[in-house]
């Protein structure tokens, strides 16, 4: 198993984290027969084992994944939480494969396909027990007329996240390291965002910065490239964050 270290910030400590999910848990969730050869392609570049250990997800949680795409993440998540738990995949109406989902929900009843507008993907107060949000940070910060995505109002949904989340609860940030500067330009740019800005905006929104990992760091990954160059697709410098809601 990958020792993670994890970094509390404010104290400028290195701990060992504790796990919820045991690692033949997250094995079994990684190697599930009902996961597509699609998604499992994927998990060389994305390495969902070490980001499920990271996270920390238990048995009988609620998990929001905010802008889950196909479900590449909920599926696993489900595994996670179990027949007691339960997962909603959220995602911008226009960017939902109904069809997808319908397969993924079809093997996973505890799994809530959330399609809706943009600016609708709020979380009920007290709702959840962790937000996980796979390299779409950034895309609080996105516009686009083209795909019908408007200028979101980060502040209101990151309030919206420390509303939905429970006391005690989690926000899980993985995201592509960006250089700093205007976090909408480099984010229209680059699909990237500096990370101190994420610590920043959940910091403001109340969460506190619990842990950080540099797993998933790269040293040849050139900052100032957009995450889609086939040149670096797949292949990005990411980091790994934990907010809690005190």
């Amino acid at each position: 198993m990958r020792q993670i270290a994890i970094a509390f910030a404010a104290a400028g400590l290195v701990l060992a984290a504790p796990l919820h999910a045991e690692p033949s848990v997250i094995e079994s969730a990684v190697a599930a027969s009902s996961r597509s050869e699609t998604n499992k392609a994927l998990d060389e570049s994305r390495q969902p084992a070490a980001i499920l250990e990271f996270a920390g997800i238990s048995r009988g949680e609620v998990v929001a994944d905010f802008m889950a795409g196909g479900g590449y993440f909920t599926e696993m998540i489900a595994e996670l939480v179990g027949k007691n738990g339960r997962v909603y995949g959220i995602n911008p109406s226009g960017f939902h494969d109904a069809a997808a989902w319908a397969v993924l929900t079809r093997t996973h009843s505890n799994v809530r396909p959330v399609p809706v507008a943009p600016k609708a993907m709020v979380i009920a107060p007290g709702s959840v027990d962790t937000i996980f949000a796979h390299l779409v940070f950034h895309d609080l910060y996105w516009e686009s007329e083209q795909y019908k995505f408007p200028r979101l109002d980060v502040e209101m949904m990151l309030a919206n996240w420390y509303a939905g989340v429970k006391s005690g609860g989690s926000v899980v940030v993985v995201d592509h390291y960006g250089p700093g500067g205007d976090a909408r330009e480099i984010t229209a740019k680059l699909h990237r965002i500096d990370p101190a800005r994420v610590i920043s905006d959940m910091t403001k929104a109340g969460f506190v910065l619990e842990a950080q990992s540099d797993v998933l760091r790269r040293s040849d990954d050139d900052q100032f490239k957009n995450v889609f160059d086939p040149e670096i697709r797949g292949k990005t410098d990411r980091f790994m964050m934990k907010f809690r809601k005190q």
